[in-house]
C-alpha cells in the first residue's frame, strides 16, 4: 500500500472523529438551550422537590350546635403513634458514636403492643422496612395511651425512633341522640353519613401547606422556595334541631318500640309547619355516633338468630347489612303506604274543588264498587258506618266516601294536586340519600287507581314527603322546604350562610280550606273520631291516623305486614308544629296507627307544646281532673295541715288522733287530683291502714276511677286523658300492680288507650 494511500485514510478518520465531536457539540449545545429554556420549568420544580418537603396543616372541623346554641359535634385532641424504623434499625446496629442496641425492635414491639393493644408481629414488620421514617403504628390514640406511650419513650430514649402526632377526633356530645341526623366520620374525618357527609366541604375547611427547603443533609436552609400558606378552618353549623324536642320525639320512639315491638323499626319527624324548619328527626334503634361500627342491640339480636359462625363470610355480610340499615335515615330513605293519615291531602284537594260540602250526607255500608270493576273495595270497618256527614266520615276514617269524592275529582286534578303537594319529587332537605315516591304513571292512573290512591294504599312516600304535605295543610296551603341547617359561622364568629325562612315553595290550596279541614280534624280528637289517642288535655290537636298493608311482602313470603301511622298538628287555631310517627311492622299486639302511633304522638304533643310557649287553655272537665303538688306536712300540726288542704280545695281524712303530721299519702311533692283525698297520719301506720290495690287493666276510666276511690286511693290517669268522649278507652296498665298492699291514699298511676281504633 503507498504512504499516500494511507495518508488518505488518516485524513478521512480524522475529519469522521472532528465531525461526530462537533455534532456531539451541537446537540449537547441544543440540549442546554431546551434545559434552559423550553424545559426550565418542568426541571426546576424537579429540583425544588429534592430540596423541600411539604407539611400539611390540617384545618380544623367545624363544630355542630342545635338551635339554642348546645354543641352536638365537635373536634377532640388524639394523637397518631408511629416509628421510624431507619432509625430503630440503625440504632440496633450502632456507629462510632454510639453502642449498638441489639433487641431494640423487639422491646418497642412488645411495649406498644401492650400499651396500644396493638399486633405484636405487625409492629415487628414495620421494624424492619429499613427505608422508611414513618410508619403508623396506631390511629386515634387516647390522652391516657398517649402519656404511657411518652413515658416509654423517655425511660428508653426512643425520642427519633417513636412518635405522637396530635390529631383531631370527631366527638359526638351526646353519643347516639341525634345520630341518623348529624352521622359520623371516618378515621380521616371526613364526614360518612347524616350532616357531616352532606356538608362536609364546608365543615372540614382547606388544609394549609408549609414548604421547607433543606440540603443534601436534611438541614433546614432559607432559601425563596420557602413558605407557609395558613389552613382555612371548616365553618360551624348552627342546626336548626332541638336538643329537648330530639330527646322527647326519641324517647317517645323507644316507648312505642318497646310496647309494640317493629320488625323494619320506627321514626318520628318534627317539623315547624311554618317554615320547615325540623326541630326533631329519628329512627329508633339508632346508632352511637362515637361508636358507628358497634351494632345496637336490636340489631345484635337479629344477627344472632341468623346462627352464623363469626368468623364466617355470612356473618361479616349480615353485619355489614345491618350495619348500613343502623345508619340509614328512615324518615328520608324509606318508603311507606301513608294509608287513611293521607286523607287529610284527598280531602284537601276535594274540597278546593268544591266537589263536596262538610255537611253532606253519605252512607257507608263498608264495601264501595267503582265503575266497570268487579270486586268490591273495602272500607275498614266492614260492617259499614252508616249515614255520616263528610265530616264524621274524615273523622271516622271512611274508604268509601273518601273514594267517593276523588271519583268526583277525577284522575287528572287528583295527579295535579298530587304533584302540586311536592309528593312526585324529592323535598330537597339537606341530607344525603333522600328516596322519592313510587306513584302510578299518568296514562295508568285509571279510576280504580284514583279509588285506592284516595285513602293512601298503593302507592309510597317518604316520611319527609308525607310531613311536608300535611305541613302545607297546617300553615294554611303553602308549600314548605324542609331543612336541617339554619346558618354557617367562621372561626371568627362571622356569619357567612343564614337560611332564607321565607321558604315557601308556592300555594296549593287556600287557607279557608285549611282552616275547615284542621277543625273537622281537632273535632275528632276531642271527640270521638279515630284519632282520640291523640288528645292532649288543654290543647287543640289535629290529628289522623292511618294502617295499611305491605302488600308485595305479604304476596313474596306470605303473611301479614303493616305499618302504624299517626300525623298531627298543633295547636289547631294557630298550627306551629307538626309531628309523624310511623311503627313499621308492629308486632306485640295491635297494628293500627290508632294504637301504636297516636298516643306517641300524643306523648311528644303534651311535652313540646308547653316548651315551645304554647299555653294550654283548658275545659271546665279537663280543669277538675287537674293535678295539684302536695306540699310536704310531715312535722306540721295536723291543723296547720288541715287548713292549708283546705286552702287548696283538697279533700283530707286523718288517720290517727295525734296532734302532729308523722306522714302523708300521697307523700309530699306527689301530683294529687282535685277530687282525690289526702290522708294525713299522726301515728305508725297499722295493718287496718293497709289496703289493697285492685285489679284495674281493661276497665273504663269512669269504673276505674270509683273502684280506686272505694278502696281509698287516689288514681292519676294517663294516655288517653279525653275518656268522657267516645267508648273504647279502657286501663291497659297499672302502677303499683293489683293484689300489692299499700298504705290508704296512695296513688295508683293507671294508663288509658282507646282500643277500639281500626286504622
Amino acid at each position: 500500500m503507498s504512504k499516500r494511500s494511507v495518508s488518505t485514510g488518516l485524513f478521512l478518520r480524522s475529519y469522521l472523529i472532528l465531525g461526530f465531536i462537533v455534532f456531539a457539540f451541537v446537540f449537547l449545545s441544543f440540549r442546554i438551550l431546551a434545559l434552559q429554556t423550553r424545559d426550565y420549568e418542568r426541571y426546576q420544580k424537579a429540583v425544588i422537590s429534592q430540596m423541600t418537603t411539604e407539611s400539611v396543616i390540617p384545618a380544623e372541623r367545624g363544630d355542630i350546635y342545635d338551635t339554642n346554641g348546645v354543641l352536638l359535634a365537635t373536634d377532640v385532641t388524639v394523637y397518631r403513634v408511629f416509628i421510624s424504623p431507619k432509625d430503630i434499625q440503625a440504632a440496633i446496629k450502632g456507629d462510632e458514636d454510639t453502642e449498638p442496641r441489639p433487641g431494640l425492635d423487639k422491646l418497642i414491639a412488645g411495649k406498644l403492643s401492650e400499651l396500644l393493644g396493638a399486633d405484636y408481629d405487625t409492629i415487628m414488620t414495620k421494624t424492619a422496612k429499613v427505608n422508611r421514617q414513618d410508619e403508623t403504628i396506631k390511629k386515634n390514640v387516647e390522652d391516657a395511651e398517649a402519656s404511657l406511650v411518652r413515658q416509654f419513650i423517655a425511660e428508653n430514649d426512643l425520642y427519633n425512633m417513636v412518635h405522637l402526632e396530635a390529631t383531631a377526633k370527631r366527638y359526638y356530645c351526646y353519643d347516639s341522640l341525634a345520630s341518623s341526623v348529624l352521622g359520623f366520620t371516618g378515621t380521616d374525618n371526613n364526614g360518612l353519613y347524616g350532616l357531616e357527609y352532606q356538608y362536609e366541604e364546608e365543615l372540614s375547611g382547606t388544609n394549609g401547606i408549609y414548604i421547607t427547603a433543606r440540603d443534601s443533609y436534611g438541614n433546614e436552609m432559607p432559601t425563596e422556595y420557602e413558605s407557609y400558606i395558613e389552613a382555612l378552618d371548616g365553618y360551624n353549623i348552627t342546626s336548626t334541631l332541638d336538643m329537648y324536642i330530639q330527646y322527647t320525639l326519641e324517647n317517645e320512639l323507644r316507648t312505642t318500640l318497646a310496647d309494640n315491638g317493629a320488625d323494619e323499626r320506627v321514626c318520628g319527624i318534627v317539623m315547624n309547619v311554618k317554615d320547615g324548619s325540623i326541630l326533631g328527626m329519628a329512627t329508633i334503634p339508632d346508632f352511637n355516633c362515637n361508636d358507628p361500627w358497634t351494632l345496637d342491640p336490636y340489631f345484635t339480636e337479629k344477627l344472632d338468630t341468623l346462627g352464623y359462625e363469626e368468623d364466617s363470610d355470612e356473618f361479616k355480610k349480615a353485619k355489614s347489612e345491618f350495619l348500613q340499615q343502623s345508619w340509614s335515615n328512615k324518615a328520608i330513605t324509606s318508603t311507606y303506604m301513608p294509608g287513611s293519615t293521607f286523607k287529610i291531602i284527598t280531602t284537601a284537594m276535594c274540597l278546593e274543588e268544591k266537589v263536596v260540602k262538610v255537611n253532606e250526607q253519605f252512607f257507608c255500608s263498608g264495601a264501595f264498587y267503582v265503575p266497570g270493576y268487579s270486586r268490591a273495595i273495602h272500607c275498614h270497618k266492614t260492617t259499614g258506618h252508616g249515614s255520616e256527614t263528610f265530616a264524621e266520615a274524615l273523622q271516622q276514617s271512611c274508604n268509601p266516601v273518601l273514594m267517593t269524592i276523588a271519583l268526583r275529582l277525577g284522575s287528572a286534578k287528583f295527579y295535579d294536586y298530587f304533584s302540586a303537594f311536592g309528593y312526585l319529587g324529592k323535598t330537597g332537605i339537606d341530607l344525603p340519600g333522600e328516596g322519592n315516591s313510587i306513584f302510578h304513571e299518568y296514562n295508568n292512573f285509571n279510576q280504580v287507581e284514583l279509588a285506592t290512591a284516595s285513602f293512601g294504599q298503593n302507592f309510597t312516600v317518604t316520611a319527609i314527603q308525607h310531613i311536608r304535605g300535611i305541613a302545607a295543610v297546617a300553615n294554611g296551603g303553602y308549600l314548605v322546604t324542609p331543612h336541617l341547617v339554619k346558618e354557617m359561622t367562621d372561626s371568627d364568629g362571622n356569619v357567612v350562610y343564614t337560611y332564607d325562612n321565607d321558604s315557601k315553595v308556592r300555594q296549593v290550596i287556600s287557607t279557608e280550606v285549611c282552616e275547615t279541614i284542621t277543625q273537622i280534624l281537632e273535632e275528632g280528637v276531642s271527640g270521638n273520631g279515630g284519632a282520640k289517642n291523640a288528645y292532649v288535655a288543654g290543647y287543640r290537636i289535629a290529628a289522623k291516623t292511618g294502617t295499611t298493608e305491605k302488600i308485595d311482602k305479604q304476596l313474596q313470603l306470605g303473611g301479614t305486614y303493616r305499618v302504624g301511622s299517626c300525623v298531627a298538628y298543633a295547636p289547631a287555631d294557630d298550627p306551629q308544629v307538626a309531628v309523624l310517627i310511623m311503627v313499621d311492622e308492629p308486632n306485640k299486639g295491635s297494628v293500627y296507627g290508632s294504637i301504636v302511633a297516636a298516643p306517641y304522638v300524643a306523648g311528644v304533643m303534651a311535652a313540646i307544646l308547653p316548651y315551645l310557649g304554647v299555653e294550654a287553655v283548658y275545659t271546665e272537665k279537663e280543669l277538675e281532673n287537674l293535678t295539684k303538688t302536695l306540699p310536704n306536712y310531715i312535722g306540721w300540726s295536723v291543723n296547720d295541715a288541715v287548713q292549708s288542704l283546705g286552702y287548696r280545695g283538697m279533700s283530707y281524712e286523718i288517720v290517727g288522733d295525734g296532734d302532729t303530721v308523722i306522714k302523708t299519702a300521697p307523700a309530699g311533692g306527689s301530683a294529687v287530683r282535685g277530687d282525690g283525698v289526702v290522708y294525713i297520719y299522726t301515728g305508725d301506720t297499722e295493718k287496718s291502714d293497709m289496703v289493697t290495690v285492685p285489679d284495674l287493666v281493661g276497665k273504663s276510666a269512669t269504673v276505674a276511677n270509683l273502684m280506686v276511690v272505694n278502696s281509698k286511693l287516689n288514681i292519676n290517669i294517663t294516655g288517653t286523658t279525653n275518656y268522657e268522649n267516645g267508648v273504647g278507652a279502657v286501663a291497659v296498665s297499672q302502677s303499683p300492680e293489683a293484689g300489692t298492699e299499700v298504705p290508704k291514699g296512695t296513688i295508683v298511676t293507671v294508663e288509658f288507650r282507646y282500643m277500639d281504633g281500626t286504622d
